[in-house]
């Protein structure tokens, strides 16, 4: 059974009895066992489970200390033979002192026992019953608990499940300048535990969120944080019960708080990919701490392929602005305005020409050429907008492009490509009705040959539309619409493309329009246009015929590859798991069969590495999102680099 590199975690909120702690150990023993039948490998407690949080000095209670040490015995005995890890809240009489816990069970043993860190000043008044842990940073400490053998009692501990390192801490911990989570992330964990008895008040809750979603995406970790909840005492206080489980700033699991019986939250976590993330983020200097590690064994096998808790999302390039809190959109299209209008100032204010084929491609480009030049001050006719009609233009698109560049009020041109490229087949006998290749590029070719004569001749320069997606998969004509002098597209994937200029055509030019149709008409007709070369005719009705996604695939399919493979670099085998997911219809998601996933997935892998050639000598433009293909700060590989050990890969899926 494979795991794909995730391992499932278990948050376990139970209905507690203020120091009725036998009663305390059932409610936990039956989420233990919940979290266990559904695969969890690890079952974190929130602090101070096992009597309640809210005991006051009934802590004092040398019979409610002595029931705790018979009661973790207990646990010890009901884990034996089983692989799932208890991380329980308990107090801990160690040396005169009693000590705020985390106690590890594991497979009949307590295996460590990790103490909280209580500063002088305490809101809780938790320094009134418990010394502080930090005095035991060190892990030179033993102690015993019960009937259990000595072990090892310190902050400095990380603790091994398969192949994955896991550190716990407190939840003040979260907040300290010095946090020995973070220093055990540096030391190499990527799971972190966090017990928490955090009271609620108006707006606590979203604080918790700032702090994990902020720790975990610093730390290339996942956190899951448990907080005391329903049968603590509110005296004064109320605590709501948060379950929550954020991977690398993103929230994957989420309890409901203030419930009146026991919850459980599972999650997968994806502990490949923080592996990942860390490997490639060389800023970090995993290892640095020193501290003591013990090998818990094996983890639990999940049956993933069963039922995946995981969340994939099957558009990562799409901005998710109400997750930001401002707008994406507005700062993408920002980044490459910003990189167009610098690079213009440096050659000194020259004329822009741009090709217009009335695409998706094209129409973003030009769109940012004419935000660059109105922020320059400078009029629009020093924009020149080409439209090149060829063999396979349909009316659609011709239309479009040229009510597009009118309303924009650039300088307009109409080259037809059909005499010259007549003219070249003859020169290269070639016959003319046969579609192939070469009748293509040839086309490809010859309009960018306009475009650089006619940047020549202005003392302007190209402005490239090509995007990501199309860089990925080569899919461009080598020294044809593969060259320009700058490419605002270069690291906009399709799918992003077609979000940006709808979204342009809701927020920006409302105001500009050509005989009665206005802007944002135009843009939405060229989102809802099947993309295209348009390089082979059109059909008897004269619309397009040679449509992109019937010949390599769906560019949604695409760029949730391309973002896996370069973003996170998984495997063929992860990847076709996580797209199987992301693309299972549910929940509003975009449905393919497994068949075509896979299908696709191998024309990816071919065409990624056979076609690097082609990006090995692009010209430049602003990276925009967090993947790019340039051969100077990019994804950097070799042109002849072989593809036979991820085909291999793939071979062996169904």
């Amino acid at each position: 059974m494979d795991n794909y590199g995730f391992l499932r975690v278990a948050a376990a909120v139970p209905t507690v009895k203020v120091a009725d702690v036998r009663s305390n150990m059932e409610a936990i023993s039956v989420l233990a066992d919940k979290a266990e039948a559904q695969g969890a490998s690890v079952l974190v407690c929130p602090e101070l489970a096992l009597t309640g949080a809210s005991c006051g000095d009934l802590f004092g209670q040398q019979s409610l200390l002595d029931e705790v040490e018979k009661v973790l015995d207990v646990i010890k005995m009901r884990s034996r033979g089983k692989l799932l890890t208890w991380i329980v809240g308990a107090p801990v009489r160690w040396n005169d002192r009693l000590y705020d816990c985390a106690v590890v069970i594991r497979n009949g043993q307590i295996r460590g026992v990790v103490p909280k860190g209580i500063p002088e000043v305490s809101g809780s008044f938790q320094n009134r019953w418990f010394a502080d842990g930090r005095a035991l940073r060190g892990c030179g400490n033993l102690v015993v608990v019960g009937e259990n053998a000595p072990v090892l009692m310190g902050n400095e501990q990380l603790f091994k499940i398969g192949r994955t390192r896991v550190a716990i801490c407190f939840g003040e911990d979260l907040e300290a300048s010095d946090s020995m989570a973070g220093r055990l992330v540096q030391a190499g964990a990527q799971l972190v535990l966090v017990l928490s008895a955090d009271p609620e008040y108006m707006g606590r809750q979203a604080e918790r969120k700032r702090i994990l979603s902020a720790r975990s995406r610093n730390d290339h970790a996942a956190y899951v944080y448990c907080n005391a909840g329903c049968g603590e005492s509110t005296q004064d206080l109320v605590y709501g019960g948060a379950s929550m489980v954020y991977e690398n700033g993103c929230l994957v699991g989420e309890g409901k708080r203030f419930q009146t019986v026991s919850s459980l939250l599972l999650a997968d976590v994806d502990i490949e990919k923080l592996k990942m993330l860390k490997q490639m983020d060389l800023s970090r200097h995993v290892g640095k701490e020193e501290v003591v590690e013990q090998d818990l064994g094996a983890e639990v096998a999940a049956d993933l392929s069963a039922r995946f808790l995981g969340k994939v999302e099957p558009l990562p390039f799409i901005p998710k602005s109400e997750e930001a809190g401002y707008c994406l959109e507005a700062e993408a299209v920002d980044l490459q305005v910003n990189g167009l209008l610098s690079r213009l100032c440096h050659i000194g204010q020259p004329k822009v020409v741009v090709g217009v084929s009335g695409g998706l491609d094209s129409t973003l480009a030009l769109l940012v050429c004419a935000l660059a030049f109105d922020r320059l001050g400078w009029g629009r006719k020093g924009i020149i907008g080409v439209t090149m009609p060829g063999f396979g233009t349909s009316g659609r698109t011709y239309g479009n492009a040229l009510d597009f560049m009118a309303c924009l009020g650039i300088e307009q041109r109409e080259i037809s490509i059909v005499p010259a490229v007549k003219q070249h087949f003859e020169d290269i006998h070639h016959d003319i009705q046969v579609h192939d290749v070469t009748y293509e590029n040839a086309q490809a070719r010859e309009r960018t040959q306009i475009l650089m004569d006619v940047a020549n001749q202005e003392g302007g320069i190209v402005l490239g539309t090509g995007d990501l997606s199309e860089l990925a998969l080569g899919w461009a004509t080598y020294n044809g619409d593969h060259m320009s002098m700058y490419g605002v597209n270069a690291s906009v994937p399709k799918t992003l493309v077609r979000h940006l200029v709808g979204w342009i055509a809701k927020n920006l030019f409302l105001e500009d329009e050509v005989g009665g149709r206005p802007m944002a008409e135009i843009l939405m007709d060229v989102v809802d246009t099947p993309v295209s070369p348009e390089l082979t005719p059109a059909d008897e009705e004269g619309k397009i015929a040679q449509k992109t996604e019937d010949i390599v695939g769906p560019y949604e399919l695409h760029d949730f590859f391309l973002y896996q493979f370069c973003h996170y670099g998984f495997g063929p085998k992860k990847i076709y798991f996580l797209a199987r997911h992301a693309f299972d219809g549910q929940e509003g998601r975009p449905q393919y069969e497994k068949g075509i996933i896979l299908q696709f997935l191998r024309k990816f892998y071919w065409r990624f590495f056979t076609q690097q050639f082609k990006r090995s000598c692009l010209p430049d433009g602003p990276k925009v999102t967090d993947v790019s293909l340039s051969p100077r700060g990019g994804y950097i590989m070799p042109s002849d680099a072989k593809v036979k050990l991820f085909l291999d890969e793939l071979d062996q899926l169904s």
